[in-house]
């Protein structure tokens, strides 16, 4: 596993657990408001935070081990996000080790990936997924640098729906991804859904694009925000603002 930052503990990341959270290096996805810049480029420097003060800087897996090692009876889960973790061509055998260590285990992902969704289900290796929607999919060649069947998308999102024993979906919300028309065709995509979050777009942090928070045109009002989750009200269960 390629990790770029690791957290020693959080209280918000995975639902009602308490966690650490690990960071994998790499990301197929180039969404300007991205929060872990060095992360997705692959760079050394700093841009956030961690135990070693320093998001992007490689870290031992058994350093982490030897941290859960230490942690159990404390620490109840961990939590896996990225950039995006399914690119880690170890991953499957990564969440079986930490399952083997009897945590509970949370993967936040962007959904290219859904063979190794669809493996960690079978294998019954995550007992909750956050998957990140970004927008309709025949908009998705705006946030990824190369081909990409966005079909993929739509298949993550149903397997999460069927097999999943936990999830969510969340948008990041900003012009031009989302849009009360986009929020509707995201809506049809996962009709039935549990739960839908909408996260407001931060301008107060380092992100891949910093170019992109200078335009005021590309954030929603809190007042915009609550009429896109009233399009998505229509389709969830129960969505939510953040």
């Amino acid at each position: 596993m390629k990790i770029g930052g690791f957290q020693k503990n959080s209280l918000i990341d995975f639902p009602k657990i308490i966690a650490c959270i690990i960071f994998t290096q790499g990301c197929n996805f180039i969404c300007p408001y991205c929060h872990n810049p060095d992360l997705v480029v692959g760079s050394q420097k700093e841009a956030g935070s961690s135990i070693k003060g320093q998001m992007g800087a490689r870290y031992d897996e058994q350093e982490i081990f030897d941290f859960l090692e230490k942690r159990k009876g404390f620490l109840e889960g961990v939590v896996i996000t990225g950039g995006e973790p399914t690119l880690q061509k170890d991953l499957i055998a990564f969440c079986r080790k930490i399952k083997g260590m009897g945590y509970q285990l949370k993967l936040d992902s962007n959904g290219s990936h859904p063979d190794i969704l669809a493996q960690l289900f079978e294998d019954r290796l995550v007992d909750f997924i956050s998957m990140d929607i970004k927008t309709s999919l025949e908009n998705y060649h705006m946030i990824v640098p190369r081909a990409f069947d966005a079909e993929k998308i739509h298949e993550s999102a149903r397997l999460l729906m069927e097999k999943a024993p936990g999830y969510e979906f969340r948008t990041t919300c900003c012009r031009p991804f989302v849009s009360k028309e986009i929020m509707t065709d995201i809506g049809k995509m996962i009709t039935g859904a549990s739960t839908y979050i909408l996260q407001k777009c931060s301008r107060n942090v380092i992100v891949l694009d910093p170019e992109f928070l200078k335009e005021d045109q590309y954030f929603f009002s809190d007042g915009e925000l609550l009429e896109l989750k009233e399009v998505i009200n229509t389709y969830v269960i129960t969505a939510v603002v953040r």
